[in-house]
């Protein structure tokens, strides 16, 4: 058996998305038809995910979410500045830059 799943993390995410929307819809974790693919959700581009998916630690080294959050959390820790924002814009925006 190979390290780690025997296929690619994007057929793995595919596999989990067709899986939950084929559970019971009373039972818990049951996709609807409907709700968008988990990416799109997230505003996070599909050649976004699987580079941070190899490289997440070595891109982010504090706060990680949308800029937006990032700058608020900033303003609550009285932070000027935060390490990886321009990373968080580049592949957590839905808008990319």
């Amino acid at each position: 058996m190979p390290k780690g799943l025997p296929f690619q993390l994007g057929h793995y995410l595919a596999l989990v998305d067709w899986s939950g929307r084929h559970f019971d819809p009373r039972k818990r974790g049951c996709i609807a038809e409907n709700t968008p693919p988990i990416l799109e959700r997230l505003g996070i581009s599909p050649k976004h995910w699987l580079y941070l998916s190899r490289n997440f630690e070595s891109r982010f080294k504090g706060l990680v979410r949308s800029v937006e959050a990032v700058l608020q959390a900033c303003t609550r820790l009285n932070k000027c500045w935060v390490h990886g924002i321009g990373d968080c814009q580049r592949f957590l925006s839905a808008t990319p830059c």
